[in-house]
């Protein structure tokens, strides 16, 4: 394997690397005295200066010549007015952080913090703990006895965060902004998928291993999975693509060829080789979502790839490889799919080592308004027309939204789909009670023609219950269950389906309470809330 390129980033020394005539050389200068060990070549060094240094600069960047011929030098100059200034300081460093092209398959970065202001050294150590800057701190001091030509000696820093504590409380606000990140900026309000973000933004930078997204259709999967790459790619731990297949859409033996790819010849119509989307994914992310609905043999063939980092192509002789960070999703109980012999037990282990539930929107129903607003002014910047909602409306749209009456069965694709349509009808660029009330017709007709008869829904007792508890029941309880069982999967709650369930007889009672009645009603059958209400 090639060794990797050294390279220092570090700001030049007003002070410390400064000096005139003969008599520089007798005095230590950090940034001259680390090209200067006879053990270690550093191959580049880019100098970090602001304008009015830059006869320093090309001081330095001789002096470093005549001791260091192979390293080579180059000047940066960045827009920093006040280098104490830590808004100044940071942002010009986060900047150059943005353009720079750091390669860290063949460069090796330290990052040099004995130069510059407090402030600078601060703003560096924050930046590369972050992963802004893909590397290692580098803290060089002078000699005990000052000699001329002894370069003093260096200590590269492995970050240890638990010494730091302090520090990375006082500057959270990176941490704060990736949370946002992921989000798109939209401050949801529900504390469960709050707390799940932060989670996620956590593990995100600082580990490689697969992330299992679980949730229903049109819960956030994809676009959660792509903002952790944007995420990742932002902090340099990404360099290839974010690659996105749906399972579901693959079938026979076409799935292998998408996946692993195929050599030429490897089958009937084979007429080229195709790499297959686990080698398209190299250095980037591979979202495969539903994923439990990949055949056995693909998940055989996946879980080797996602361990080994290698694979056979179809119909080759030979291992291919690539590297890349595995995000599934599902909105299937894989722990049931393993124990029904439908998915690998090894991989669902491998895969299962994060795993993140996406509720629902009817489980997220304070998060329904800022979407809204989110979506709106989506909708203004890709038509170029501001798109917004009045007062009244907005209530009207928010009490219908939060109801029962709310299935919410596409979650925030039919969120989406509701706002682009109101969006595209508003007034003037206004959202009128007129346009509310016609969206609330137009999804009660869509959702009541997604809704089964009773007697045709899709509850089935055998998963719930035993079976010959099942056999012993009169078809009429069955039925009746079934009925109850399905007002569960379309409540937010035990009290919210025991609203509904029992809407006509409460008013008879001096002390009604749904919630236990219906608790009594699923105890006589062994069953609990969580049972009942689980979507399949």
């Amino acid at each position: 394997m090639q060794k990797k390129r050294t390279v220092v980033i570090g700001f030049v020394g007003t002070h410390l690397d400064n000096g005139k005539g003969a008599a520089r050389w007798e005095k230590w200068r950090p940034s001259v005295a680390l090209t200067q060990h006879e053990d270690m070549v550093i191959d580049r060094f880019d100098l970090l200066y602001s304008g009015k240094f830059v006869a320093l600069v090309d001081q330095v960047t001789q002096d470093i010549a005549a001791v260091s011929p192979e390293t080579s030098v180059v000047g940066h100059d960045l827009p920093i007015a006040d280098p104490w200034d830590f808004e100044n300081v940071y942002g010009s460093l986060f900047d150059f952080s943005k353009r720079y092209p750091f390669d860290p398959d063949k460069e090796e970065y330290w990052i040099h913090i004995t130069t510059g202001s407090h402030v600078a050294q601060i703003c560096l150590f924050l930046m590369t703990e972050a992963r802004y800057f893909p590397g290692r701190l580098l803290q060089t001091s002078p000699p005990r006895r000052q000699a001329p030509g002894d370069p003093g000696s260096f200590t590269l820093i492995d970050l240890d965060l638990s010494k730091y504590d302090q520090i990375a409380q006082r500057f959270s606000s990176e941490q704060q902004d990736g949370v946002a990140f992921l989000k798109s900026g939209i401050a949801t309000r529900s504390p469960r998928f709050n707390a799940m973000i932060d989670e996620i933004e956590h593990i995100a930078i600082k580990s490689r291993a697969p992330i299992l997204l679980m949730g229903p259709t049109g819960a956030g999967k994809s676009f959660l999975a792509r903002r952790v790459f944007e995420l990742k790619k932002s902090r340099h731990q990404f360099d290839g693509k974010f690659v996105e297949l749906n399972c579901a859409t693959l079938h026979g033996d076409g799935a292998g060829s998408t996946l692993f790819g195929h050599v030429k010849g490897a089958f009937t119509g084979a007429a080229t080789e195709r790499p297959g989307l686990l080698r398209t994914a190299h250095k980037g992310l591979l979202f495969l979502d539903e994923i439990g609905e990949l055949g056995l043999d693909e998940q055989a063939m996946l879980l080797k790839a996602v361990e080994e980092k290698r694979f056979l192509p179809v119909g080759g002789d030979h291992e291919v490889q690539s590297d890349f960070q595995l995000i599934a999703g599902t909105n299937r109980d894989l722990a049931k799919e393993v124990l029904a012999g439908r998915f690998r037990e090894d991989l669902y282990a491998r895969i299962n080592l994060w795993t993140y539930e996406l509720p629902g929107l009817v489980d997220r129903c304070e998060d329904i308004e800022p979407n809204i607003d989110y979506l709106l002014a989506q909708h203004s910047a890709e038509n170029g027309q501001q798109a917004r909602i009045n007062k009244e409306a907005r209530e009207r749209y928010m009490g219908f939204a939060m109801s029962s009456e709310a299935l919410w069965s596409g979650n925030f694709r039919d969120l989406s789909a509701s706002v682009t349509r109101m969006a595209t009808l508003a007034e003037a660029g206004r959202v009128t009670d007129a346009v509310v009330e016609g969206e609330i017709i137009r999804l009660k007709r869509l959702w009541h023609r997604g809704t089964r008869p009773a007697g045709q829904d899709e509850v089935a007792l055998d998963d719930l219950m035993d079976g010959d508890a099942l056999a012993g029941m009169d078809l009429f309880d069955t039925l009746q269950l079934k009925a109850v069982i399905q007002v569960c999967r379309q409540s937010k709650s035990l009290s919210d389906a025991g609203r509904k369930l029992y809407a006509a007889s409460r008013a008879a009672k001096a002390k009604p309470n749904d919630a236990d009645r219906l608790k009594k009603y699923l105890g006589k059958f062994g069953l609990n809330w969580d049972q009942a209400s689980t979507r399949p």
